[in-house]
């Protein structure tokens, strides 16, 4: 972390400052709005003095980007908030001159680079996002009584036998849910819906982003998953079905030990028998039919995201 030099020259636009540093860009924003529109031009962002919850949107977005971030401090109490943002941080601090040998702003940031220094480097996700890698997990839990808020969703285009969409509580940990397309002595097929669990659900878009699904809108392009010729398509949204409705929780856990994919991970599911997951034998299996020992296919990611985006920071849900 360092302070750029202070007598650069500075010319204007319209959204905000541009600095020429050394040949480089340097976008200097005042808000999160000028930050975020300078990101992939700039070669970095200048902040000044932001607030968290803007810093962290910005880091996120700018990540993948090659897009370097910058926060302007003129109080000791706002370093470590900036350096340890989304656990990753700025990637530069740019600080007053010292005010003498014992300045408190200098000397939080000369500590706040000992401790990011002495942190493990987290192999960041690439540009494009997370690979949709679909893994075997097994079913340890099956658990009724949960009434919840329900989000079906339909899409524009038709699903084949053996594609579904990729739901989860946590980004890092979400099952294939079977689209509604088999036959049912109770109900018409809806091939064009999956029935994708509560409102609090992560649903996978195709752009390796996610988004829960009470904020999914006519348009997003989901990520439909096909378990036989393991590929995935995007597919829009056409719309959404709230209801409310009984659910089971499904708990699951991976098969295989890792330092680097968590371990476990859970969904709930309505309970009704059109509702299905997809076995390791890649057949839909009926949520009112799952008992603990069943295999399943499931996406589990080492990467937690912050507003959908990936990020190399380390993030729990449970």
């Amino acid at each position: 972390m360092h302070g750029f030099a202070a007598d650069v020259d500075l010319s204007y636009r319209s959204d905000c400052r541009v600095v020429e540093h050394e040949g480089r860009v340097v976008a200097v924003a005042r808000n999160q709005d000028e930050a975020l529109a300078s990101i992939g031009s700039a070669a970095w962002v200048l902040m000044e003095k932001p607030e968290m919850i803007a810093l962290e949107n910005v880091i996120s977005v700018a990540r993948p980007t090659g897009t370097k971030v910058a926060a302007a401090l003129d109080a000791a109490e706002e370093v470590r908030g900036a350096a340890f943002a989304l656990d990753v941080g700025v990637d530069a601090l740019v600080l007053r001159p010292p005010l003498g040998p014992e300045d408190d702003l200098w000397e939080a940031a000369v500590i706040a680079r000992a401790q990011r220094a002495e942190r493990v480097v987290v192999e960041e996700p690439a540009p494009d996002g997370r690979p949709v890698d679909l893994e075997v997990a097994t079913v340890t839990r099956v658990e009724p009584g949960v009434v919840a808020d329900r989000v079906a969703v339909d899409l524009v285009r038709l699903l084949r036998p053996g594609e579904g969409a990729l739901v989860g509580s946590s980004a890092k940990a979400l099952a294939l849910v079977h689209g509604e397309t088999l036959p049912s002595p109770l109900v018409a097929p809806r091939p064009f819906r999956v029935n994708a669990g509560p409102v609090h659900a992560y649903a996978l878009l195709a752009d390796a982003k996610t988004k829960y699904l009470s904020e999914l809108e006519p348009g997003d392009h989901i990520l439909v998953v096909d378990v036989h010729a393991r590929t995935a398509r995007p597919v829009a949204v056409g719309r959404l079905k709230i209801e409310t409705r009984p659910h089971l929780l499904v708990s699951f856990a991976h098969e295989v030990e890792s330092d680097t994919l968590p371990r476990e991970g859970q969904l709930f599911l309505q309970q009704a028998e059109t509702v299905r997951l997809v076995s390791s034998d890649c057949e839909p299996l009926c949520v009112t039919d799952l008992k603990p020992g069943h295999r399943i296919f499931v996406s589990f990611a080492k990467h937690g995201t912050h507003c959908g985006r990936p990020i190399d920071a380390r993030v729990v849900e449970r």
